[in-house]
């Protein structure tokens, strides 16, 4: 266990899809891939476009070189598979960032607690950033925020592919958003459903909350965290710790 006490938090880092939404994630990410095929349908097959955006995301996943940004990475790794220039891939998308992203949102569902959870930490003067994995660009990521009635916050940071140069299980991930943000990791807690994915700021010293509610094992339960609960556990949690400000 990593020693902390509840009342050194100052920032509290949440994940996204699983923590603060339901999210059919697979058909979420299917029609995603769909839609910017779809996009690109005049200059390449659409299941060529529809498995490059996959080979995409699963290569930001592992990778673990920081040199340019991961949306650099992204059009960069697309474009080398369906050999397309990457600013044509760029402005084809942007259609579908512009207008198309509503056909998302039926797979996205708000969670009950999500804006509890989020006012109680305000409420204790706790910083909050959306430490979602960064393999979507921001204006998908804040299509989802408004999809889970969560828009009007004010978060200190929102993690997408534009200001992150690696994802999730990386724990570089959080050391770069630890820098960026100037904080210490005791002063964080990270709080996640996906024991791999999340679990894994543990290992450059930010405490974590295990929300179990829709929990994503890929671990298949050979992991350590400091807390765990259900959803209304974390709101108890929360509500522990004292006002800062």
């Amino acid at each position: 266990m990593i020693p902390f006490e509840r009342q050194n938090i100052k920032t509290v880092l949440f994940d996204l899809d699983g923590t603060l939404l339901q999210i059919e994630m697979q058909n979420y990410i299917s029609t995603y891939a769909a839609s910017l095929a779809a996009s690109l349908h005049q200059r390449a097959a659409t299941d060529k476009v529809v498995d490059a955006v996959f080979s995409a995301i699963r290569s930001l996943i592992k990778r673990d070189s920081g040199d340019i940004s991961n949306e650099a990475y992204f059009f960069r790794h697309i474009a080398d598979l369906l050999q397309l220039d990457v600013e044509l891939i760029g402005r084809n998308f942007a259609g579908f960032f512009s207008t198309g992203l509503p056909v998302l949102d039926p797979f996205i569902q708000p969670l009950d607690l999500a804006r509890s959870l989020l006012e109680a930490c305000l409420e204790r003067g706790l910083d909050i950033v959306i430490a979602t994995n960064p393999v979507f660009p921001k204006v998908v990521v804040e299509s989802r925020l408004a999809r889970a009635k969560l828009a009007d916050f004010p978060f200190h940071r929102v993690t997408s592919y534009e200001n992150c140069r690696r994802c999730k299980p990386n724990p570089v991930y959080f050391s770069d958003i630890l820098t960026e943000l100037n904080l210490p990791a005791e002063s964080c807690l990270m709080i996640g459903n996906d024991t791999k994915h999340d679990l894994a700021a543990r290992k450059v010293g930010i405490p974590t909350f295990l929300v179990d509610t829709w929990l994503i094992d890929r671990c298949q339960g050979d992991f350590t965290t400091d807390l765990r609960g259900g959803h209304t556990d974390l709101l108890d949690f929360i509500m522990t710790i004292d006002k800062q400000r």
